[in-house]
C-alpha cells in the first residue's frame, strides 16, 4: 500500500457562545486543520489539528509544502517509519510547535488507515483495554457570571456527565473562591469537579489559591503555571494537590522531564499537537511505567480511543470545542463515560458539506 496524494484544508468554526479562559482571554471561533490522505488501495485516512484562532494558516502550509512531497509513494501502515521521518524532517525549524501540529494531525490519519486496513475499531488495534472510560465536560467558562456558570453545570449534570471542569485565574482570588464554591454547592459532594488555571498563576499566587481552594475538593488543579517551570509544577505537587498538565507540552521529551520531577500526577498529551497517536501513546506508555494516570486534552471524538487502548486511562475530556454538529455520529455518553465506537479505523466521518461555508482559502488571510 503506497500514499498518493496528501490534501490538507483549513477552516474557522464560530462557537455557539463567546468561550473565556485566563490565558487566551475571549474566544469567539477556533481553527481547524484537517487532513486526507488517499492510498493506491483506495483507503482513505483523515486527521486533524485546531488551535484557538492563530497559526493554522501556517499549520496548512507546512502540510502542503513539506509533508505532503515527503509523504507520497510512503506506506501508511508504517506509522513508526514515517513519524520519524516527518518528525526529523522538521526538526530543525521544530520541535513541536507548529511542526508537532502538522506531524500530528498526517498521523493521525496514517493510523485511520492502519485500522481500516485491518479491519479494526482504533482502540482495539492499539491495546483494547477497555470499551469505554469515564468523561467529564471541560467547561470554558472563565468570564460566565456565577449564573451562567451554575446554568452550564446544570446542563452538564443533565447530559450525564459525573464529573465537571471549571475555570479559575481571575485577578482577584476571591472571585475564584466564591465562583468555586458556588459550583460545589450547586453539585453536591459526590461529582468529581476540576479547576483549570491555563497557566496563570506564579508560585506564590498558586499556593495562595491553593490554600484557599482546597476545601472545595478539587479532584485536581490543571495547568496552575506555563510548562517550562517543571520545578514550580514540583513544589506544588509536594503540597498534596494533584497536578494536571501536558496540553502545552508537545515533545516526549518535555513529558519525562516533567513527570521525572514529580510535576504532575495527571498527564494530559493532545494528539493533535504532541505527535498524533503515535506521540500520544508513548506518552502514555512512559507515564504507565512510572505509575501515572494519563488523560486528555480537546479532541474527544479521537482521544475515546486512546484513553480505552490503555491500562493508565483516568478521565477523557468532553471539549467545549467539539466538533459533534459536522460529525455523522457524535461521541456516545452512557452512565457518565464515553463509548468508544466499533467502527474501523477512528471512524469519524465529517459532514464535509457542513464544513465548507467555513473553509479558508489558501493564501487567504483576512479570515485567519
Amino acid at each position: 500500500m503506497k500514499i498518493t496524494h496528501v490534501t490538507p484544508g483549513h477552516y474557522r468554526i464560530p462557537l455557539p457562545r463567546v468561550l473565556s479562559d485566563s490565558t487566551h482571554g475571549s474566544i469567539p471561533a477556533f481553527e481547524m486543520v484537517t487532513v486526507c490522505v488517499q492510498t493506491d488501495a483506495g483507503i482513505k485516512g483523515t486527521g486533524y489539528t485546531y488551535t484557538v484562532g492563530s497559526g493554522g494558516s501556517a499549520i496548512t502550509r507546512l502540510l502542503a509544502d513539506e509533508l505532503a512531497p515527503l509523504l507520497c509513494g510512503c506506506d501508511p501502515r508504517c506509522t513508526e517509519q514515517t513519524w520519524r521521518q516527518m518528525w526529523r524532517h522538521l526538526h530543525y525549524v521544530g520541535r513541536g510547535g507548529l511542526a508537532g501540529f502538522a506531524v500530528s494531525a498526517v498521523d493521525i490519519a496514517l493510523w485511520d488507515i492502519k485500522a481500516q486496513a485491518g479491519g479494526e475499531p482504533l482502540w482495539r488495534l492499539l491495546g483494547g483495554a477497555s470499551s469505554r472510560v469515564p468523561a467529564y465536560a471541560g467547561g470554558v467558562d472563565l468570564h460566565f457570571t456565577t449564573e451562567e456558570l451554575l446554568a452550564e453545570m446544570d446542563d452538564y449534570l443533565a447530559q450525564g456527565f459525573h464529573a465537571l471542569k471549571i475555570k479559575v485565574g481571575h485577578d482577584d482570588l476571591k472571585q475564584d473562591i466564591e465562583r468555586v464554591a458556588a459550583v460545589r454547592r450547586r453539585i453536591g459532594p459526590d461529582v468529581v469537579l476540576m479547576l483549570d488555571a491555563n497557566m496563570r498563576w506564579r508560585l506564590d499566587e498558586a499556593l495562595r489559591a491553593v490554600k484557599a481552594l482546597r476545601d472545595f475538593d478539587p479532584f485536581w488543579l490543571e495547568e496552575p503555571f506555563e510548562p517550562d517551570y517543571e520545578e514550580a509544577h514540583a513544589t506544588l505537587a509536594a503540597r498534596g494537590i494533584p497536578i494536571a498538565t501536558g496540553e502545552n507540552l508537545h515533545t516526549i521529551a518535555e513529558f519525562q522531564r516533567m513527570m521525572d520531577r514529580g510535576g504532575v500526577s495527571f498527564v494530559q498529551p493532545d494528539l493533535t499537537n504532541a505527535g498524533g497517536v503515535t506521540g500520544w501513546m508513548k506518552v502514555a506508555h512512559a507515564a504507565e511505567c512510572r505509575n501515572l494516570p494519563v488523560s486528555s486534552h480537546g479532541a474527544h471524538d479521537l482521544h475515546v480511543h486512546l484513553l480505552c487502548a490503555v491500562a493508565n486511562a483516568s478521565y477523557l475530556e468532553v471539549h467545549r470545542f467539539g466538533l459533534d454538529r459536522f460529525l455523522a455520529a457524535p461521541l456516545t455518553l452512557e452512565d457518565g463515560c464515553a463509548v468508544a465506537p466499533d467502527r474501523p479505523g477512528h471512524g469519524l466521518q465529517f459532514k464535509w458539506d457542513d464544513l465548507e461555508a467555513f473553509r479558508i482559502a489558501s493564501g487567504d488571510r483576512s479570515q485567519a
